[in-house]
């Protein structure tokens, strides 16, 4: 009879050392699976908020550029309002007017009647003003193309992160693998529950790891990659818009026969259109890349909780 007690204790014992090492097993299993996820995730993370600064510069950059722009139709419009003069002093036959000079001197001629400069003097006048305009619109066109150039870079550059900040096969692997280890944990600690082989503690910090780390099998990591196919679809529109833009602009402000076949204004108005729609294209990614980053703070929140339930 004592035989037989002292194996039945033996077996009892043996039994609870089984249960013991089955859920440190398990335990140790979620470890292994579970935190593989956060380096991943921080990576992202970081990837996401250098994304967010490279459009945002992008969509400075586009904003500098339509108002470059901007200013430089207005600019033109003030150098060309002599052009019109001479038109309309042609049309009404006062005077026939065949270049800039014989009109500054016919002009100027019949404003020095007034008796408050000379004609010479107000013909000099006109040609520095002109000569001036002309010059700071050239100015204003190149400075329009530079910032098209750089939105179009950052640009590219977004598409190009966002393309690559998904989640992966690789990832959702190691999040399949979590949620499955936390369900084998979730087994055996119920099991060890409802035998009683294990201490309060050692029942409570299993709980506290199903728990924490069981919020994975809940999280919608789709939402990270929708927020990375936004960001990138608005990079690469803001990218063709500002190619074209880039060229349009420097079309305009060269001596091309392009040039002289398509006027500057209407080269001037399609390189500032490019650069509005580029600078709400760029404006767009940003808000993507920076909802992508809140989206994947709510998973390195989980991913946090869970690594402080491992320990």
């Amino acid at each position: 009879m004592r035989v037989f007690a002292v194996a039945l204790l033996v077996l009892i014992c043996g039994f609870a050392d089984a249960k013991a090492a089955e859920l440190s097993s398990a335990i140790a299993n979620v470890r292994a699976q579970c935190l593989q996820i956060i380096d991943d995730l921080n990576h992202m993370k970081t990837m996401a908020g250098i994304n967010t600064a490279v459009t945002g510069v992008g969509t400075v950059a586009g904003g500098v550029a339509l108002g470059t722009g901007i200013a430089k139709a207005n600019m033109d419009k003030d150098a060309n309002d002599i052009d019109d003069l001479i038109t309309a002093l042609e049309q009404g036959g006062a005077q026939q007017v065949s270049d800039l000079d014989t009109f500054y001197k016919t002009f100027a001629s019949a404003l020095s009647e007034t008796g408050t400069i000379t004609g010479e003097q107000f013909a000099q006048q006109l040609r520095n003003k002109k000569t001036d305009l002309d010059k700071q619109s050239k100015k204003l066109g190149n400075w329009r193309t530079g910032m098209m150039a750089a939105n179009t870079a950052t640009n590219i550059a977004g598409a190009i992160i966002a393309g690559n900040n998904r989640i992966d096969d690789s990832l959702q692997d190691k999040i399949n693998l979590c949620t499955r280890a936390v369900d084998d944990l979730t087994d055996v600690y119920m099991q060890a529950k409802i035998s009683g082989t294990e201490t309060q503690n050692d029942i409570l910090r299993a709980e506290k790891i199903v728990r924490e780390c069981g919020a994975w099998s809940v999280v919608d990591v789709s939402s990270i990659d929708k927020r990375a196919v936004g960001a990138t679809v608005s990079s690469g529109i803001g990218a063709g818009l500002g190619l074209v833009g880039t060229i349009t602009s420097a079309t305009a402000n060269s001596n091309t026969e392009f040039k002289k076949q398509n006027t500057e204004k209407n080269l001037n108005t399609v390189s500032n259109v490019m650069a509005g729609g580029t600078t709400v294209a760029s404006g767009a990614a940003v808000i993507f890349n920076a909802t992508q980053i809140a989206a994947i703070k709510n998973a390195s929140r989980i991913a946090d909780k869970c690594q402080e339930a491992l320990k």
